[in-house]
């Protein structure tokens, strides 16, 4: 019979999951706790949650939140990182932590409740963040508003001098 904390945490990590736009399962064997530290340090800065959790009690929370396809991930130790905000912040905390360290080992990852495998990594991990593609869309949207509005304003300041050089052509 399971015991009431092992309940407790495959409930709480099956709404965790739910909840995730981006999880990341990831071992972490060889890094020191100075660099585990570190690292939760990192992703604690952008929103990003950091566990070391059991393979069962990950692979049983996993189940429960309805996540398919996850064989061969929980093997050997399991780190797991949630993104609730930007599914793409925790790919590109890795990422930047692997160019001074080898590890932590990607496993698999799920983004936007799509299981992936370690070779989409790359590409989710040069993903811009939400709010560069944000300041993307607005920029995009406003100039042709912004060309628009300067094509009208030289047309009228055209015009407007037309009809000045005619009134004072005109004699009185």
């Amino acid at each position: 019979m399971p015991n009431q904390q092992n309940v407790e945490t495959v409930e709480t990590f099956s709404s965790k999951f739910q909840e995730a736009s981006g999880i990341y399962f990831t071992d972490y064997l060889g890094l020191s706790v100075k660099d585990i530290t570190q690292l939760r340090k990192k992703f604690t800065e952008d929103g990003v949650e950091f566990y070391v959790i059991k393979n069962t009690l990950a692979k049983l929370s996993a189940e429960n939140a309805g996540i398919k396809d996850l064989n061969g991930v929980f093997g050997g130790p399991t780190a797991v990182a949630l993104s609730f905000d930007d599914p793409t912040v925790p790919a590109r905390i890795i990422k930047e932590f692997k160019k001074d360290h080898d590890l932590p080992e990607l496993k698999a990852f799920v983004f936007e409740g799509e299981v992936m495998d370690k070779g989409a990594f790359a590409k989710v991990a040069n993903l811009p963040s939400k709010e560069v593609l944000l300041t993307k869309l607005v920029g995009g949207l406003s100039s042709p508003m912004t060309k628009l509005a300067s094509t009208l304003e030289g047309a009228m300041s055209s015009f407007v001098n037309v009809l000045n050089n005619l009134k004072d052509s005109k004699p009185e």
